[in-house]
């Protein structure tokens, strides 16, 4: 059977930059192709070569064996942004993209087909809404709807729901997978999500970063796939252990850590001198066990509606050294809990004991890493680091500030970019600029709130890697928000799960008992790993429907 997609030997570039080499692919009817790869690397110019947005400079794009010259009813394009008219309403929408494709088709047809394709995507009681009206996974779902009422034979789906938080990126991926079985499309996906590839795809393509496609890894796992059951599937932790193991190669050989070629001085930080002697012999208990605590810790808001309870009763004990990792869903306070141990945000009720002092107010005893990186652009990356450092360390020389603010900056793989703007940097290259920041002021406590949420999962994995490495140098204790299950486990010593607010609170705490200093590939074929995954999964799957899931 003559294939419905054909690549081959496409390139493409832009001036003075390349980007695609020597492209080739085969995609049958009916097949969903998930492609894989690092940001950067041409993904979104291999769906525009696809879509007919874009001609490549050597080599053919064909439907049916018909080179593609220009856009055309083959194909419907779902990207990344909902791209939404916000004047329209959901069905207003659908049907402007139904009125110009279909213009053959009676208006009782048309009217019928945007009918149809809203109530596929779960919308139709939402038909008169605006887009400021839905949620961000509802706008994506009209994006899907009207992709698909332009009835293509190929679904081009631009990583759809890497904005999207995880529990609403988790329904629409069944919504993606019910469309799948239903409309019986060809499915090209653009995701940097290896769990989203597995869940959805026939095959899984890695573009790799030099813009060629590496290797094809056929999906022959079972349909339909159940997120938490594929955690006891043997052939889906090989297949994903292997497309892991394989990224984690190529992201070694794209950016290896720098190897820091100066040492770090020997200077105090002021948040680490001498305090009072009353103030020690007041504190002497505490230092290294409970360390850190959190004691009946409440959060109030006032709403037009009355006081709305964002988290109650939250205690828990850390000891000095110790990482913990915050999860749950969207909502339940992970945020809130720790900008009130940062000093940024008022305490309702209960409180946090730092190192034997009560947290009243933020301080560079707290070092912060936020999901954005909010530097100052336009100073580089070592002055951005440097504003900071020159008022921790008011006792060391320039020398020696210099010489902490270069440690750090290569210890994240910038030894060669210490004198970039931040304004002309990516946005992995920035996140890196603001761990190395938070590490160089020594604080007693780091926090990190979801710090690479805005990232590709392969840039994630390599600050994650980043992390890792400058943490076991510190041992600071460190406390980090995420969603991501496994970075919750590779990161901590604790996995604390946080149940749906309002009125969250600790649902359950996991011991995560691995070998540390931790490896990616190691842990992946750790015992252990795929056990405290599922433990996490389960948990997070009690509370998807409501606040009061009961906990297992």
């Amino acid at each position: 059977m003559e294939p419905i997609l054909t690549l081959k030997n496409v390139s493409k570039g832009y001036p003075g930059t390349p980007v695609l080499k020597d492209i080739n692919l085969e995609v049958s009817e009916g097949e969903f192709i998930a492609i894989l790869g690092f940001s950067g690397t041409g993904k979104s110019t291999l769906i525009s070569l696809i879509a007919g947005l874009q001609e490549p400079d050597n080599g053919e794009v064909a439907i049916h064996g018909k080179a593609v010259t220009g856009p055309g009813s083959e194909t419907s394009l779902v990207f990344q942004s909902y791209s939404l008219f916000p004047w329209l309403t959901v069905e207003g929408n659908v049907a402007l993209a139904v009125d110009a494709v279909h213009r053959d088709k009676s208006k009782a047809e048309r009217a019928a087909l945007v009918q149809e394709k809203v109530a596929l995507v779960g919308l139709s009681h939402a038909t008169d809404r605006k887009p400021s009206e839905l949620s961000g996974g509802m706008r994506q779902r009209v994006a899907v709807a009207r992709a698909l009422a332009m009835t293509p034979e190929i679904l081009l789906l631009d990583e759809p729901l890497s904005a999207l938080d995880a529990l609403t990126r988790a329904k629409l991926q069944a919504e993606i997978d019910r469309i799948r079985e239903q409309e019986k499309r060809t499915i090209i996906l653009i995701t940097n999500d290896v769990d989203e590839a597995l869940l959805l795809a026939d095959r899984v393509v890695v573009l790799e970063p030099t813009g060629t496609f590496g290797e094809i890894f056929p999906v022959s796992i079972a349909r339909p796939r159940e997120r938490t059951a594929l955690n006891h599937d043997a052939a889906y932790k090989a297949l994903r252990n292997r497309i892991a193991n394989y990224l984690g190669g190529l992201n070694d050989a794209k950016a290896a850590l720098a190897n820091a070629s100066k040492s770090l001085p020997e200077v105090t930080p002021i948040t680490a001198m001498q305090p009072p002697k009353a103030y020690l012999d007041a504190a002497k208990s505490g230092i290294e066990r409970r360390y850190l605590e959190f004691f009946n810790l409440k959060k109030v808001y006032p709403t037009p509606k009355g006081p709305l309870t964002v988290l109650e009763n939250f205690n828990l004990l850390m000891d000095k050294g110790e990482f913990v990792s915050l999860i749950g869903h969207s909502g339940c306070g992970k945020s809130t809990a720790l900008t009130m141990a940062a000093g940024l945000n008022s305490i309702s009720g209960g409180g946090i004991v730092l190192d034997g002092r009560e947290i009243d107010s933020a301080g560079p005893d707290k070092g912060v890493v936020f999901q954005s990186p909010s530097l100052m652009p336009w100073l580089s990356a070592r002055e951005n680091v440097m504003a900071g450092v020159s008022r921790v360390y008011p006792h060391a020389s320039r020398l020696e500030r210099r010489e902490i603010v270069d440690y750090y900056l290569e210890r994240v793989g910038l030894a060669d970019s210490l004198d970039k703007l931040a304004a002309e940097m990516s946005n992995g290259m920035r996140q890196r600029v603001g761990i190395a920041r938070a590490f160089a002021l020594s604080p007693k406590l780091l926090l990190l709130d979801e710090p690479f949420g805005m990232l590709d999962s392969l840039t994630r994995w390599d600050l994650q890697d980043v992390l890792m490495e400058v943490w076991e140098r510190t041992k600071v204790t460190a406390i980090c928000v995420t969603h991501d299950v496994d970075e919750a486990i590779l990161l901590a010593d604790r996995v604390v799960m946080m149940t749906n607010g309002p009125n969250a609170t600790i649902g359950r705490i996991l011991e995560v008992d691995l070998p540390r200093p931790r490896d990616r590939k190691a842990l992946l074929e750790h015992p252990k790993f795929y056990g405290y995954r599922e433990e996490v999964l389960q948990f997070l799957t009690d509370y998807e429907h409501g606040a009061h899931a009961e906990a297992a």
